[in-house]
Parts: structure tokens; C-alpha cells; sequence
């Protein structure tokens, strides 16, 4: 009996998605050890995410400089700042990805030097990726029930035939599937190659295979990169949706700042690296620093009122 589609997907997200992102990576920024990879300390009541001094630099040039930021249960927190400011690298040492040089992430009252990669769904954490991560040769549906994969108990030889437990968890990690997508209205889209769909129906898809595990924080690496003024306000609705229908923290990455200022509860503004502002939307658009980055001039106005 041959191979299904939805087996091999899951197969293959279930061995090497992690990996795939941290390909090309200077030595530095290795994947921590068994050791590593354990909490460093676990402490009680705090934010969902909290990162600490966080430092990052590549050779000589400093990407992140002894950034903070917390991310309270429930919200959605969006980090901005012109190209170049270290967003992405922001999302990549909260997903492991990156470690960083110094500083700590703290999920959930754990503390780590370097959050595991491997376990990101089991922690509760999802992400998208700024460059689409999709399967393009797998159907919609395969690539978001591939978002389940870490769940499979079934062994290879199951999978193979299809028989047994794998094809108990195969029905209902379909099942879910199908409910996301219902959710984010691509039901008649499901049987589609994902490598055939627009652009921005691809950007929903992989939003679907993050969601699809329903995880306690949401981390969006501009889900709305390339897409028309329409499909942006359509995924907008349906990051609020996720928000309020699964109680899922979001933490997003957008350049289209009026989006974000319409969308978002409180945000950071990174600048070379540094966190020159965070607060709720008006506090931010009215924050002369962040006025200044964004025109890239100097302020003389020392003291960062507003204008």
C-alpha cells in the first residue's frame, strides 16, 4: 500500500522542520545541548514571555543590544522599526533559533539561555516564518495537519499502511485541520497544491498550520509581507479572531504600520537593535524617537515627548 501524502508530510515536518531554519547559521549561533535546552530556572507568576538583556551580534555588528520586552497572556504585541532594526532576529532568539550572546527568554516561568527548537510545539509556541515555509508538493490540508505532527505516536510501519493507531491520528489530525480551515475560510481550497495558491492565500495556509495545534503563543513573522491593502485587512481580522477564539498571545513583526496601529495592544519599537519605545499605539505614534527613526533624522527634542 503506498505512501499517503498526509503520512509523508507529517513524516517529514515531524523530522526536519525545526532543523530547516537554522541551516547556514554562524558557528556561534549552534543549537544548544541536551543540557542547555533545560530551563535554567523556574519561577513563578510572570508574563507569558518575558526577554531579559537580550544581546545578539554577528561578527562585529550588534543586532540586538540588551533588549526587554514582556508579552502579557492574551494580547497581541507587535514589534516594528525600519529595515535592518532586528525584528527578525527578535523572533528567532524567542524561537530558539538564534542563541543569544547574553540575556535570557523566560516562557511560561521557565528561564532559558536558548529556548529548544524540538520542543516549541510542546511548549505551547507556534511561528510563521517572513520567507513562506509550506510544502509546496503536499495539498492544503497535508501541510496544515502537518502543524500536528508532534503529536504522531503511530510508528514508520503504521504510517506506511496506514493501519491502526495511524490511521486513528491521521482522521483526527485531519479533522482538526479541516476546522482551521474552516476558520480562515480556505475550505475550498483544501485539495489544492499549496505551491499553486496566490501568494497571500499561501500566507493564510501557513497561519492554519500554526494554529492548527492551538498554541498558547503565536509568533508572526510578517504575515502580511507582499499582500494587497484588502488581503491585509483580512488576515488583520483573522489574527484578532485567533486572539479572541483561542485565547492566543500573538506576537507579530509588520511593517505596515497602520495595520499594526489598528491591530495590535501594545508595541516595542526596535532601532539598530535597541528598544527605543514601547507602549500602547498612541503612546508609540506620538513617541518623537520612533517619529525620528522612521524619517531617520535626529531629534533635538531630548527628552522623546511626543509632537
Amino acid at each position: 500500500m503506498p505512501i499517503s501524502s498526509h503520512a509523508f508530510g507529517a513524516i517529514e515536518a515531524s523530522a526536519y522542520a525545526p532543523e530547516i531554519f537554522a541551516q547556514g547559521l554562524p558557528g556561534s549561533l549552534r543549537q544548544a545541548s541536551k543540557d542547555e535546552a533545560e530551563p535554567i530556572v523556574a519561577e513563578g507568576s510572570a508574563p507569558l514571555l518575558a526577554l531579559e538583556d537580550i544581546g545578539l551580534s554577528f561578527g562585529g555588528v550588534v543586532a540586538l543590544a540588551d533588549v526587554d520586552l514582556s508579552v502579557r497572556a492574551g494580547e497581541i504585541r507587535a514589534i516594528i522599526g525600519p529595515n535592518g532594526a532586528g525584528k527578525s532576529s527578535l523572533i528567532n532568539v524567542i524561537s530558539g533559533v538564534y542563541r543569544a550572546d547574553r540575556g535570557h527568554v523566560q516562557l511560561d516561568g521557565a528561564r532559558y539561555a536558548q529556548v529548544p527548537t524540538q520542543q516549541l510545539a510542546r511548549l505551547g509556541v507556534a511561528r510563521t516564518f517572513q520567507n513562506l515555509a509550506l510544502f509546496k508538493g503536499l495539498n492544503v490540508l497535508d501541510n496544515v495537519a502537518s502543524g500536528l505532527a508532534y503529536r504522531t505516536r503511530s510508528n514508520f510501519a503504521g504510517q506506511i499502511l496506514g493501519i491502526g493507531r495511524s490511521r486513528r491520528e491521521q482522521q483526527e489530525q485531519r479533522g482538526r485541520a479541516d476546522q482551521i480551515l474552516e476558520f480562515l475560510h480556505l475550505t475550498d481550497v483544501r485539495e489544492r497544491l499549496a505551491g499553486t495558491l496566490p501568494y497571500g492565500l499561501q500566507k493564510r495556509v501557513e497561519m492554519a498550520r500554526a494554529l492548527v495545534a492551538e498554541p498558547r503563543l503565536l509568533l508572526l513573522d510578517e504575515p502580511m509581507a507582499g499582500m494587497t491593502a484588502s488581503e491585509k485587512s483580512e488576515m488583520a481580522g483573522y489574527v484578532r479572531a485567533a486572539r479572541d477564539r483561542f485565547a492566543t498571545t500573538v506576537v507579530l513583526i509588520e511593517h505596515d504600520v497602520g495595520v499594526v496601529m489598528g491591530l495590535s495592544d501594545r508595541i516595542a519599537v526596535l532601532d539598530y537593535g535597541r528598544k527605543i519605545a514601547d507602549g500602547t499605539p498612541d503612546e508609540v505614534r506620538n513617541d518623537q524617537r520612533v517619529i525620528d527613526a522612521y524619517l531617520g533624522v535626529a531629534s533635538d527634542n531630548e527628552d522623546g515627548a511626543g509632537i
